[in-house]
């Protein structure tokens, strides 16, 4: 008897904390303006929630910023450059910053044609256009590290059609790993370590028009398109330097798609013509000289937890409908007002008013005066 007493006495406390009376049917009364509201406000709470959806399905990406503490790996450059000079004049090397010569052994030299089938100007058009959308709106890095190894390959696709003429330019590709320090990556007339220069051109046959089809720093990811893909640039000049600064900046990448440390760089072009009588001195060639910030960026694409978009969809519904019902409220509040004093009859009709002053003035003329 004790616990059947004890459980009601529960009951009980838990019935008067009840925030959520149930009011009678027989108290209910149901109108079609609040029909109206609520179908209005299920439509809104419908097409907010549906709204809200596609906010949680959505991701962004989330950069932070430290000290890079790798100073002992090595460093990956990847290469696609085609020179218009045969590859038996031409060569590239790498000398970092503390005089090491590197083996360029992962270099390969290939005869190629320099112009571009129809097909090949075609995918290189269309690079530059994305290389110009890159430049104005920056937000669409974002997009294509989300996208990688989903989007088409950026080397250049293999030539369809047989060319009109034997080759005359040379395709140097492959990569090669170099010291993480600042270094110098250039392409001159002659092969590194070989000294007879018998085989060597005159200097009005040089020729140092080239494309960069790919220039990327670490590991190769397919989809991710680099400041220097599609360059091009034609010698006005013989006698023609061109230089590349590069900043290089380690980057962690973190997606839903991959996760892979790789490097992002920025570029400053300058090219000008070698000529020792106007004090413009050098040597012909392509020359990239590259630097490796001390920076390391982290970009890791962010996901809302699931929580979050609970809270903000009970927050959408219980908003609106309460929104909606005081609205509502309100509404049928000062209808019932102004009714209720229409017929009380302190709002009179306008044509009932001006009668009513219209008596009162003849009544004030035929009163005498006293």
């Amino acid at each position: 008897m004790r616990r059947l007493v004890s459980r009601k006495k529960a009951l009980t406390l838990v019935k008067e904390l009840d925030a959520f009376p149930k009011v009678p049917e027989s108290y209910v009364e149901t109108t079609a303006s609040g029909g109206t509201v609520s179908l209005i406000a299920f439509t809104a709470m419908a097409l907010l929630a549906f709204l809200e959806f596609f906010v949680y399905r959505d991701t962004w990406m989330q950069y932070e910023y430290e000290v890079d503490k790798d100073f002992s790996s090595k460093l990956r450059i990847n290469i696609d450059i085609t020179v218009a000079m045969r590859c038996q004049f031409v060569g590239a090397d790498v000398l970092d910053l503390a005089e090491t010569m590197v083996a360029s052994d992962g270099l390969h030299y290939e005869p190629v044609t320099f112009d571009l089938s129809p097909q090949q100007r075609l995918w290189h058009r269309t690079l530059l256009m994305i290389q110009d959308r890159l430049r104005e709106e920056h937000s669409l890095q974002d997009v294509i590290f989300k996208t990688v190894l989903k989007g088409s390959p950026t080397a250049l696709p293999p030539r369809e059609d047989s060319p009109s003429q034997s080759p005359a330019a040379c395709r140097i590709h492959g990569h090669l790993y170099v010291n993480k320090v600042a270094g110098n990556f250039h392409i001159t007339v002659g092969k590194p370590g070989v000294n007879d220069c018998s085989d060597l051109l005159l200097i009005t046959a040089y020729n140092f028009s080239h494309r960069i089809d790919h220039l990327s720093f670490g590991e190769e990811i397919p989809g991710i398109i680099n400041p220097l893909d599609g360059t091009e640039k034609v010698c006005t000049d013989h006698n023609q330097m061109f230089q590349y600064f590069i900043t290089i900046v380690p980057t962690k990448l973190n997606t839903y798609q991959i996760s892979a440390d790789t490097n992002q760089y920025s570029v400053t072009e300058r090219e000008r013509v070698i000529n020792h009588a106007v004090g413009s001195h050098g040597v012909s060639g392509i020359f990239m000289k590259y630097d490796i910030s001390s920076l390391m960026v982290k970009v890791t694409e962010q996901h809302m937890p699931l929580w979050r978009f609970l809270v903000r969809l009970c927050g959408i519904i219980g908003g609106i409908f309460s929104t909606t019902g005081m609205i509502h409220g309100m509404v049928g509040f000062l209808v019932d007002v102004i009714c209720c004093r229409l017929q009380l009859g302190v709002y009179k009709p306008r044509e009932a008013s001006q009668h009513i002053k219209s008596n009162t003035l003849v009544t004030s003329l035929l009163t005498p005066q006293m």
